[in-house]
């Protein structure tokens, strides 16, 4: 956990004023890779691994961002934050500072702490949390106050604009509106969602691979480019179809011939993992662990042979935690090629499943892996001063 007090500590001394702070959660996606830009459906819930941003005013026109975890610091005027970023950290919090600039909400000059224990390139959207925790930080100081949701599209519009990386909305939408103990199902189109119990005796085991990825380019866009090619086919015969969420089984298998075989596949990922994700929120609400297992087990399948998008180390974590027992499901989450699997388990033998699949892993692998247990916790919030 972070230590609250350290933050505030480090920022009063390195600027001698006493900041307000603002708590933003990771993500851990049970079930809905790759739906989002497809305007179709994710389940994530926000966990107890999160970013926090110290924040107090200064007097001249600038924008100073510290970083505990890179110690590192970094100066702009408010005039020269630019229109994209440069490759580097601080691209998150200045990407949501121009998008702020771009809505005309003025942020006076101010000096930002960060620290976070999310893990970087784990696929447990490190990204998001800084930037929610990041406008959340610099509204306060701007006197301005937005909706939730509006926050989670402006700091997607950073990511996407500012950082260059091609996500959807899922990540900043659930680090602002996740809850405690509850999954979040969300329609990507319209932004409706749902909370669906997470029951207390489920734990959220969470495997790290310890393979990297990266969304700012490579396999990510390249899959996205896949599925808007076989969107476009689709359109031909359906112009309603405005993206992959109007799609059908029936259209792939109508139309898919005139689609490449691997344009195909990730169409049918998508199309198929829309059904199996409203079908999971459906199975938590009625508790009905057996068919929530079968639909994670269902979902990593299509990812790893339809959208291709696992590794040889995910696909032995995911073997081993089923056969482990406490284990209800066991799946690849986030934007895949690396990262974690996200495991649901019996909290009776959570530490014990930790224990096993670290050594099991490591025996098959020779990489030592990560293992975090979590809870689904809640959204972006100020801290209060008494919290520590």
């Amino acid at each position: 956990m972070l230590d609250v007090s350290g933050i505030r500590e480090l920022h009063r001394e390195k600027f001698g004023k006493e900041p307000i702070l603002f708590l933003a959660p990771g993500r851990v996606n049970l079930i809905g890779e790759h739906t989002d830009y497809a305007d179709g459906f994710v389940m994530p819930a926000a966990i107890d691994f999160a970013t926090i941003a110290a924040i107090s005013p200064c007097s001249d026109a600038s924008a100073t961002v510290c970083s505990k975890n890179f110690g590192e610091g970094i100066s702009h005027a408010l005039g020269e934050i630019g229109a994209h970023g440069s490759h580097h950290w601080s691209d998150y919090p200045f990407g949501v500072l121009a998008i702020l600039q771009q809505e005309g909400i003025a942020v006076p000059g101010f000096h930002l702490t960060l620290e976070g224990d999310v893990p970087l390139g784990a696929g447990l959207s490190s990204s998001a949390s800084i930037e929610v925790a990041s406008m959340l930080a610099m509204l306060h100081v701007a006197d301005a106050s937005l909706p939730l949701p509006k926050i989670a599209l402006l700091c997607q519009r950073a990511e996407n604009d500012y950082v260059g990386a091609p996500c959807g909305i899922m990540d900043q939408f659930v680090s602002c509106c996740g809850a405690a103990d509850h999954a979040l199902l969300l329609d990507c189109r319209s932004l409706d969602y749902r909370l669906a119990p997470i029951p207390k005796h489920l734990s959220l085991v969470i495997c790290n691979t310890m393979v990297k990825h990266s969304h700012a380019g490579g396999e990510y866009g390249s899959r996205r480019a896949e599925v808007e090619e076989g969107t476009a086919i689709l359109q031909r015969h359906r112009p309603e179809v405005r993206l992959l969420r109007d799609a059908t089984v029936e259209d792939l298998k109508r139309w898919g011939h005139e689609m490449p075989p691997n344009v195909l596949k990730r169409c049918r990922h998508i199309v198929t993992e829309n059904v199996r994700t409203v079908a999971a929120a459906d199975a938590l609400e009625a508790n009905d662990l057996n068919t929530l297992g079968r639909l994670m087990a269902e979902a990593h399948v299509s990812y790893r042979d339809d959208f291709e998008a696992s590794c040889p180390e995910a696909d032995i974590m995911v073997e081993l935690a089923n056969k482990l027992e406490g284990c209800v499901g066991a799946r690849l989450t986030g934007g895949g090629f690396g990262g974690c699997t996200v495991n649901l388990v019996e909290s009776v033998h959570a530490k014990q499943f930790a224990s096993k699949i670290s050594a099991a892993y490591e025996a098959r692998t020779g990489i030592h892996p990560e293992i975090y247990q979590s809870h689904a916790s809640a959204g972006a919030h100020k801290l209060e001063q008494d919290a520590s």
